[in-house]
């Protein structure tokens, strides 16, 4: 278990660099790691630099792949290279993850630095003698980004320790999934009470948008979180997908009364645009990057081919080719991916193609999917132009976005169904999910109607919900892996790549997944297994 408290010490560490600005006395670190705060917590201005501290760990936690997000390659919606240096993804894509995984240990450790910044705050912050309002505000923040993190923890390795204090404890024992459940619900709701429907000042405001979490992200997340205890594990059922669709309709009436200023953007296009990258009214919550500051996302390149044109992407991940295909048609699809690609070889010619195509049989290309184009921007902040093969840079500023409008949409939609609510839910569930469909469709489809069964509903706001979201995976807490995750739906996709058949991505091309699967499926595989450096310490992550 050391390394866990190694990484809880250090995120006191990063935390005390991060406030210590301008303020060189108020927090050291005593030889075990406690932070004396006898003189901290005094001041409005005390409280601002403890949540800028944890919203620096926050950014630091999120802004690679390594340290946030690469779970997501469970689902059916993202896969990897073949061979590079991309082992540790390869192992997520085929259900076989080693305990001595690189990625998995960053993910892992960063998950605790931002636990150890919360329990700071959550433990402290109540003393400082200025507003309850705004103490309030500041442990809201705390309790949300607590509850963020342990949901993470529990949907990527099931059982963990419940680290509550600003302390280091080693040998301690694994809650149980439905403990920390438990605690995530009561941290939400603790920050749901305390946090402000909007904040004004910056930083916690800008472009009249609010950018820390406020009340209405932690209600969302609530509706998502019951979603989960009503599927897999814990399989709570009818009741907690009443107690979504309630969370989730709490922000639906908000936005609808005004007391949110939330609407959905008025082309898909437009929701991971630059334009829209730091005052986007359909991001409930993000996180946001700088390049200004010198605070960037490293995301730019992950997501397309190596030996596609730009500069050439890492090949982290990329689009499965099922999914691709199933993908509804219109401006949400042409969006999501690379509509054409060109490929290195070509750049000087700007030779636009399929992504499917291979035309130097003699040399083939080592993968061929489709690439989805969610994280990619232009030189300085600019928009990405998929016809310039122009080389980009691999840092950043777009923000991860951790909720929109439209999943909270989709979630309630699918709660309504799966709790067959009828009446008056079912009829605004059918609303709001032809919203999201008819901006995908760049229509007025309206393709969903009030005659649909409780089940057609609900199948079709989680097959949109996957598509809103298909593909990313940063920082986002509804991955589709997490959607296929509550309903046990990984089982499913881990036999589809075992057979993996062809698919026909055009008329008489056939194209299948580079990366085999293998082996028998057993629910272990729902899971990571704990990095190894933790097990060799720690006897209680040896069961």
């Amino acid at each position: 278990m050391k390394k866990i408290y190694q990484s809880l010490i250090i995120a006191g560490m990063a935390f005390s660099s991060f406030t210590l600005i301008g303020c060189q006395d108020f927090l050291t670190e005593d030889p075990k790691g406690q932070m004396v705060v006898d003189n901290f917590f005094q001041t409005k201005g005390d409280l601002d630099k403890s949540l800028n501290a944890m919203y620096g760990i926050l950014a630091n936690a999120m802004y690679a792949n390594n340290a946030i997000g690469f779970d997501a390659v469970r689902g059916d919606d993202i896969s990897t290279h073949p061979a590079s240096n991309k082992q540790p993804i390869r192992e997520v894509d085929s259900y076989d993850v080693s305990d001595n995984n690189t990625w998995v240990d960053e993910l892992w450790t960063r998950r605790w630095e931002v636990v150890k910044a919360a329990n700071f705050i959550i433990e402290n912050a109540g003393r400082t003698p200025v507003e309850k309002e705004y103490v309030d505000a500041t442990l809201g923040q705390a309790y949300y980004w607590r509850a963020y993190s342990y949901y993470y923890l529990v949907t990527t390795w099931g059982r963990v320790p419940m680290v509550l204090k600003d302390a280091v404890e080693y040998n301690m024992p694994l809650a149980e999934v439905e403990d920390i459940y438990d605690l995530i619900v009561k941290d939400l709701n603790n920050a749901e009470n305390m946090l402000p429907d909007n904040y004004v000042n910056e930083p916690y405001a800008r472009n009249g948008i609010n950018i820390a979490v406020n009340k209405a992200s932690a209600k969302a997340t609530l509706s998502y979180v019951y979603m989960t205890m009503a599927g897999w594990p814990l399989n709570l059922g009818t009741e907690y997908y009443k107690l979504a669709a309630q969370k989730a309709k709490e922000v639906i009436d908000g936005v609808k009364n005004g007391t949110w200023n939330y609407r959905l953007l008025d082309e898909y296009k437009q929701v991971y645009s630059m334009e829209w990258n730091d005052k986007n009214p359909e991001v409930l919550l993000g996180l946001h990057y700088s390049l200004a500051s010198g605070a960037l996302t490293n995301a730019v390149v992950c997501d397309f081919m190596q030996d596609m044109a730009y500069g050439g992407g890492w090949e982290d991940t990329h689009g499965e080719i099922k999914f691709w295909k199933e993908f509804p048609e219109g401006p949400r699809k042409e969006a999501s991916y690379f509509p054409k690609i060109i490929l290195q070889s070509e750049a000087k010619q700007g030779t636009l193609r399929d992504w499917w195509e291979d035309p130097n049989p003699q040399s083939p290309r080592a993968c061929l999917a489709p690439c989805f184009m969610k994280k990619v921007e232009g030189l300085n902040g600019t928009e990405f132009d998929y016809t310039n093969p122009a080389a980009l840079s691999f840092e950043g500023e777009k923000q991860h976005q951790v909720i929109r409008l439209s999943e909270v949409y989709c979630w309630y939609a699918e709660a309504v169904g799966r709790a067959k609510l009828g009446g008056a839910d079912k009829s605004e569930a059918v609303r709001v999910l032809n919203e999201v469909r008819n901006r995908a469709d760049g229509k007025n489809s309206n393709i969903y109607s009030i005659s649909m069964s409780d089940e057609e509903l609900a199948e079709a706001a989680y097959n949109e919900h996957g598509w809103e979201v298909g593909g990313y995976y940063w920082a986002n807490i509804a991955t589709r892996a997490r959607d296929m995750f509550r309903m046990n739906r990984l089982k499913d996709h881990f036999e589809y790549r075992k057979n993996n058949p062809q698919v026909e991505v055009a008329p008489g091309i056939f194209v299948c997944e580079s990366i085999p699967v293998t082996g028998v499926w057993d629910d272990s595989k729902m899971y990571f297994p704990y990095p190894a450096r933790d097990v060799a310490n720690n006897p209680n992550l040896k069961h």
